[in-house]
């Protein structure tokens, strides 16, 4: 999706988590290693986004983790909590506040991703030795994502 604001986008980033492993991607635009996501659509709210961008990048339907509070009402619909805030830079002039949230295949696709070839390189999952093995390495910070994600999802 092309950015919706010219300083700052809102986006979706998601950790998914199988059998002691993260699933990420080699972005073909970025040439980094990230986790599943993008911008959150106008139509949509950060848990449609979060769902649809892990559809759209590997194929899997996924369980969000984390608490929806019993606060649904008329005209307001409780959502689950992102596990993790963050506003990274893009360029000079433009900025994304990220949504972090972790999650798990639905029972029966567990583990059979699928790679969107138009978007990245490579789809893979990794436990947290082979995080630190990535060519190009991996940032920090999503670095530090997987490892929180494969330790309490374990």
């Amino acid at each position: 999706m092309a950015h919706i604001h010219e300083k700052i986008d809102f986006t979706v980033a998601i950790f998914v988590v199988h059998a002691g492993k993260v699933l990420v991607i080699h972005h073909k635009k970025l040439d980094r290693w990230l986790p599943l996501g993008g911008h959150i659509e106008l139509d949509e709210d950060p848990e449609q986004a979060a769902l649809r961008e892990t559809k759209e990048e590997s194929g899997l339907d996924v369980e969000l983790i984390g608490e929806r509070p019993p606060t649904t009402g008329p005209g307001t619909r409780a959502l689950i909590g992102p596990r993790f805030l963050d506003i990274h830079r893009i360029n000079e002039t433009h900025e994304h506040i990220g949504m972090i949230y972790f999650a798990r295949p639905k029972v029966g696709k567990a583990g059979q991703a699928t790679l969107a070839p138009a978007e990245h390189h490579a789809i893979r999952w990794c436990d947290a030795r082979e995080l630190d093995e990535l060519q190009p390495a991996m940032s920090d910070a999503v670095k530090y994502y997987c490892h929180t994600a494969l330790r309490e999802l374990a």
